[in-house]
This record gives C-alpha cells, sequence and structure tokens, in this order.
C-alpha cells in the first residue's frame, strides 16, 4: 500500500488477503520515498457497495450562501415552512437598473489587511479614496476563479489584489465568508428572536459542479475560519453544487413562471418580452389527467406543474451560465417521489461573463497598448474599477436586436494619465488602432480580421466617452458564447442523454438577451426546448436554500474521476509487466496496482459506501495516512500509468488506548480498521471503525497537501 505511517516504517504485518502484500516498492517506483504503514486486507475485487441512508440532522433554519464570481447573495427560510424562502434585503448603493437581491463579490481590506467592506460599500468606498491612498488598500474582485484555474491549490495559495498586493487566499474568502455569516444572523435575529444561534442553521455554499474536490475542501476551510461551522459539527455545512440547486428549483416552478425562448417576439431584447410554456406539455397533461391521483400527489408534495406533467425516466439538461464558469448537469426525474437522477459527470469550463470584461481589457490593450493598460492598473486601481463598472452597465443593455450605439464613459484620470503617457490624446489613439495592423506582440489581442472588425467600430464621442457600435459590443460575446454552446452540443452527442427536449438556462449571466438568442438559435433548430426561469439571476440562490432543506432529492450522481489507492498484488506472468516484478522472501508481488474504489462515470447512489480493511504496522502506531489517486480515465491498472495522479490522502487517526490493544489470538498489530468510503454526495466523505472495539475512528480526507 502507498502508506506513511507517523514514525516510519517498523514492524510490518502479512494481511489475510492471499494476493497482497505491504512490502514497499522496489527503488525507482514513485513511492521509494514513503513508507508503507498499513496492510490491506479487502481482496482485490471489490465487494458490493453497501447503500446506507443518509442520516439527516434536524435544523431549525437552513441560510445558503451563494458565493458567485461576479455577485454572491444568501437566503434563507425555517424549517416550518421550507418552502417559504426570505431573500436577503436589498443592499446599501448598487447600480442604476440592477436588482440588488445580490452585492457584487468585491472585498476591500485596510492597508494592514483588516476587514473593512464587502459588496457594494466595498466598492463605493474604494473608488472614493484619493488615487494615491487608494494604492495602499487590498481591493478584491472576481476572486473565486482564482481557486478554479488553480492548479496546485494549498491552504497557502496567494490571492493578489488590484494594487498587485498578495495575501492567503483562505483569509480573503474566510473574510467574505464572515460578513455573509454576521449579516445573515443579524437579519435572523430580527425576524425570530426567539431563534438560538447555536447549532440551529444549517448553512449551505454554492460551488460551480465542475469543481475539483481540493477546490471544494478550500471553501469548507473557509468556512471553518470565518466561524460559520467547527470542524466537530462539520454536518452543519453543506456544499451545493451551483447546477444542482437550480435543478432543484426548476422542479418547484409553475408553468408561468418559465420563459421560452422560441416565443421571442422580433427585435424583443428583455426577457419578459418571451412567453410562458404552454403547447410543448399538453400532450403529457392529457396523459397525466388520466392518472389524477398521480399528478395531485406530485403537486402536493411540492413538485411544480412542469414536472407533475412530466413522466419518469424524462431527462434534461441544466446549463448554468455564471460569472466565472459555465456548468451543465443532466438530470434524470424518478417518480413517484421526485427525485433526481445525474446522467452524466458534470461539465463545463471557464465560459462565464468574466470572458466578456476580458474580452473588452483586450479591446482596450489594442487601442491604447498593453503595457499602458498594465501601468494604469497598477497605478489607477480605483480609476480602472471605475471604467470595468461603466463597462458592466453597458453589457447588460447588449443585445443582438439593440439598434442603437452603446457609450463607456473613460475615467478622466484615465484620459489625463494616457496622454501624460503618450503625449497624445485617446482620440489619436483610436484613429491609429484602426488605421494600424494588429500589434502581433500584444499576448492579449487575437488579432484576427473579426477583432480588427471590432476595433473599426469603437469610435470616440466629443462627450469623452467610447461609442462603440452594437457589432463590436456583440463581437466581445463571441468568444465566450461559442464556447457556452461547444459545451452544450457536445454534451447532447453524448450517448448517456440522448432523449433529452429540454434544456434549463440558468444562471446570472443567462441574463444576457445575447446568450439568450445565440443558444436559442444554434439548439433550438435541433429540437431542444430552451427555458429560462423568470427570477434567472436567483435560481441557484434559492435552489441551494431547498437543497438545504431536503439534500436527498439527488439520488444518484455520476463519479467525475476513477479514485482508488496503490496495493500489491500477486505476480501473474503474462497479465503483469515484468518491470512490476518485486521478490521478497521468496514470493512474487507486483508492485504499483491501482486498487479502484470507483471509476470515472460510474452511478453511485447517495448514501453507498465503498468498504476497505486495513492493519496498522505497528501496535502502538497512532496515525496512518494513504495516498490516494485519481485519473480520468476507467480502465487504469497502475498508478504509473499516464494520466494517473496523486490527488488526496486518507488519514486514520488512531486513539492511544486503541493502540495498544489487540484481539484475543492475533498477532500483536493485527487489529482491523474499517473505512467506509461515500462517493454519491457532493464531498468524497469518509468514515472509519476499530473492528476489535467497534469504536469510530477519527477518519478524514485530505486533498490540499499534495
Amino acid at each position: 500500500m502507498l502508506a506513511v505511517p507517523e514514525m516510519g516504517l517498523q514492524g510490518l504485518y502479512i494481511g489475510s488477503s492471499p494476493e497482497r502484500s505491504p512490502v514497499p516498492s522496489p527503488p525507482g517506483s514513485p513511492r521509494t520515498q514513503e513508507s508503507c504503514g498499513i496492510a490491506p486486507l479487502t481482496p482485490s475485487q471489490s465487494p458490493k457497495p453497501e447503500v446506507r441512508a443518509p442520516q439527516q440532522a434536524s435544523f431549525s433554519v437552513v441560510v445558503a450562501i451563494d458565493f458567485g464570481t461576479t455577485s454572491s447573495g444568501y437566503a434563507f427560510s425555517f424549517a416550518s415552512d421550507p418552502e417559504a424562502i426570505h431573500m436577503m434585503r436589498k443592499w446599501e448603493g448598487g447600480d442604476p437598473g440592477v436588482a440588488h437581491q445580490k452585492t457584487p463579490t468585491c472585498l476591500l481590506l485596510t492597508p494592514e489587511g483588516a476587514f473593512h467592506s464587502f459588496g457594494y460599500t466595498a466598492r463605493d468606498y474604494y473608488h472614493d479614496l484619493d488615487p494615491e491612498e487608494a494604492r495602499d488598500w487590498l481591493y478584491f474582485e472576481k476572486f473565486k476563479m482564482k481557486i478554479h484555474s488553480a492548479t496546485d491549490l494549498t491552504l497557502k495559495t496567494q490571492l493578489e489584489a488590484v494594487n498587485g498586493k498578495t495575501m492567503p487566499a483562505l483569509e480573503v474568502f474566510a473574510h467574505a465568508l464572515r460578513f455573509f455569516r454576521e449579516h445573515a444572523l443579524q437579519e435572523l435575529r430580527e425576524q425570530s428572536p426567539s431563534l438560538p444561534e447555536k447549532d440551529t442553521v444549517r448553512w449551505v455554499l454554492t460551488v460551480p459542479a465542475i469543481w475539483k474536490q481540493p477546490a471544494k475542501q478550500f471553501m469548507r476551510e473557509a468556512a471553518y475560519l470565518a466561524g460559520l461551522v467547527s470542524r466537530e459539527n462539520a454536518e452543519q455545512l453543506l456544499i451545493a453544487l451551483e447546477p444542482e440547486a437550480a435543478s432543484v428549483y426548476c422542479r418547484k416552478l409553475r408553468l408561468h413562471q418559465l420563459l421560452d425562448l422560441s416565443g421571442r417576439a422580433p427585435g424583443g431584447g428583455r426577457l419578459g418580452e418571451r412567453r410562458s410554456i404552454d403547447s410543448s406539455f399538453r400532450q403529457a397533461r392529457e396523459q397525466l389527467r388520466r392518472s389524477r391521483h398521480s399528478r395531485t400527489f406530485l403537486v402536493e408534495s411540492g413538485v411544480g406543474e412542469l414536472w407533475a406533467e412530466m413522466q419518469a425516466g424524462d431527462r434534461y439538461v441544466v446549463a448554468d451560465c455564471g460569472g466565472g464558469t459555465v456548468d451543465l448537469t443532466v438530470h434524470q426525474l424518478e417518480q413517484p417521489h421526485g427525485t433526481l437522477k445525474e446522467l452524466y459527470k458534470a461539465s463545463g469550463g471557464p465560459y462565464g461573463a468574466v470572458g466578456v470584461d476580458l474580452a473588452f481589457e483586450q479591446l482596450l490593450c489594442r487601442i491604447f497598448g498593453e503595457d499602458f493598460i498594465a501601468t494604469f492598473k497598477r497605478q489607477r486601481p480605483a480609476a480602472w474599477v471605475d471604467l470595468t463598472i461603466a463597462f458592466e452597465a453597458r453589457k447588460r443593455t447588449a443585445g443582438p436586436h439593440r439598434a442603437g450605439a452603446l457609450n463607456i464613459s473613460l475615467p478622466f484620470s484615465f484620459i489625463d494619465f494616457y496622454r501624460k503617457q503618450r503625449g497624445h490624446n485617446v482620440e489619436t489613439a483610436l484613429r491609429r488602432s484602426r488605421s494600424s495592423p494588429p500589434d502581433t506582440t500584444c499576448s492579449r489581442c487575437p488579432g484576427t480580421s473579426a477583432w480588427r472588425q471590432s476595433v473599426n467600430f469603437v469610435k470616440w464621442s466629443s462627450q469623452g466617452m467610447l461609442r462603440m457600435s452594437c457589432e463590436a459590443m456583440n463581437e466581445l460575446f463571441q468568444p465566450t458564447v461559442s464556447g457556452i454552446i461547444q459545451h452544450i452540443e457536445a454534451l447532447l452527442a453524448r450517448p448517456e442523454v440522448q432523449g433529452v427536449k429540454l434544456l434549463f438556462l440558468v444562471g446570472g449571466f443567462a441574463e444576457s438577451a445575447v446568450l439568450q438568442h445565440a443558444v436559442q438559435a444554434a439548439l433550438g433548430a435541433r429540437g431542444l426546448r430552451v427555458v429560462v426561469p423568470h427570477d434567472v439571476g436567483l435560481t441557484i440562490l434559492k435552489g441551494a436554500v431547498l437543497f438545504g432543506q431536503a439534500p436527498g432529492v439527488v439520488r444518484v450522481r455520476r463519479s467525475p474521476l476513477t479514485y482508488g489507492v496503490g496495493v500489491l498484488n500477486r505476480f501473474v506472468p503474462g497479465r503483469h509487466p515484468p518491470e512490476k516484478l518485486l521478490v521478497r522472501d521468496g514470493r512474487r508481488w507486483c508492485t504499483d496496482v491501482f486498487e479502484r474504489f470507483v471509476a470515472a462515470e460510474q452511478s453511485v447512489a447517495l448514501g453507498e459506501e465503498v468498504r476497505r480493511s486495513y492493519c496498522p504496522a505497528r501496535p502502538g502506531q497512532r496515525r496512518v495516512l494513504i495516498n490516494l489517486y485519481c485519473c480520468a480515465a476507467e480502465d487504469a491498472r497502475f498508478i504509473t500509468d499516464p494520466g494517473v495522479r496523486k490527488c488526496g490522502a486518507l488519514s486514520l487517526e488512531l486513539e492511544p488506548a486503541d493502540c495498544g490493544q489487540d484481539t484475543a489470538g492475533a498477532p500483536p498489530g493485527r487489529r482491523e480498521i474499517r473505512a467506509a468510503m461515500q462517493f454519491g454526495d457532493t464531498e468524497i466523505k469518509v468514515t472509519a471503525v476499530d473492528v476489535s472495539t467497534n469504536r469510530s475512528v477519527r477518519a478524514s480526507i485530505d486533498f490540499l497537501s499534495n
């Protein structure tokens, strides 16, 4: 086994399995620097996983925090009336024409690193700082993407503020979560003064479904640091997958709360100008009317009209288009209880609304020079924030059928700074950018004919604004929108999801008329009905509250990766490669065998356990570490195969009193520790028990220490 005891390799004992030994690998193997402190007892062929009904703790209230890339918010519901979802109060500040039930994901820390403010308050205060003073303050925005993009995420990962200063990402996230904790608890106290605070709140944090285990664990660690929950009461915190939460919420919707993009009025650009779903489900409605009891049961159970009209086995896709990522999940409806089954592992990529912001920055680089934009961001960080706010307001009004141009205000400091740096004004820069070839040295500029066209459609307004034509604005959307459509089309081509007729478009970016039009144009022609909930920007937040009240609603999930450990098996000539042969004490072993716990794409039910038994190597051993490996392939044979990587470690903490006790008649150190792992939840979970004493063993999986 790949196991690291607390104090090195001492007193190895052979396990009961005839095919395995805990003998270390030979020199040259990936684990020559590690010790083998356990002996596996479970046979190579995994026993059939056992399903144990999840035990649900009782909570008085569920508070969900939708921690988004561009905006965040919270909502809650009481256990006495779980479907009455209370939204947070409107935030102070805000932008004209934008709903204030969420606040920008912006964090402001003092020059000393202490918390100052979050959301609109942070953004507005930073905006009003003197330019020289602003250089010392730490302002973070859209920092959630760092957790997704980091390939070596650890508890020491750093985040860079707008002014270039860095601080630990864990502290940044903890500051934000602590703000939401205090804000939510204050509102709960005002609404229900008699509600005890301790152990009565179940917290739910939303994360993209495509996030890997280290990112999920990182959010949990930040929640611990923020004081949402303690490690001793870890069950108080649930990690909810964003598209799953949206799916749970959509189950509750009635027909008049859903908008069908195929009914778009010519020239319409607003979400409210689309008609509700009706005709597509009339046939299903007639069929279900013949079984009144079935439909009545579903509606009275809290399932919306849309689900009441669907049949058991019907399939649909949820496309969560947020600020940082697009997340796709495919669910199948199970009746009579309306639970959900995941048909294909979550997929997607970094194709959120931030991609449009990056395209705008690239456009500025093309016009004014990449070196100037980098210098301006560094020396005038508050003014750069002003510019991004101005663009955000115009981005929200963009539509495929819009006729007028869009004006984007340039801060005076931008105009003045450019004149001092370059010796000419911004109007000259615009004129030169239209007449000169693309700057091939600019790392952020594509240099394509389409890019040249977008530059040509940007002009200078005498009022001191960039005047962008609709063509130029729509061009900024194209790379991101195309990536979303390609991901959806690739998903629909999978054999596992054939028969899907319905696509829910949710998330903040789904409010964009440009995205809606493009998705409907690309997918509507193939018979897919594209549907948008009325409160599309709040779908995930409200769904997370419902998920916190009933986390068992998603009954079956698909494992995104293959997980397992490395073991020694008895060497079989012809089946095992000669270079894996290890001869020890006259016995022939095959090293580096990848023993699989669960395979990629495998359906795993909620509460289903994969059990393995291990034996401590020494009587006094206090700690056992077992390296975990993962890969995308289903058929990996060895931990040295391409694509297989170490992803974490299973830790078993043995009590001192237990370590010296041996089962009667058993050799010293041969006590069996049985570990049970669950892969069907939103996080991988593990429990363990000492078989000889039937006492629980402290067990955990660490994905952040690699």
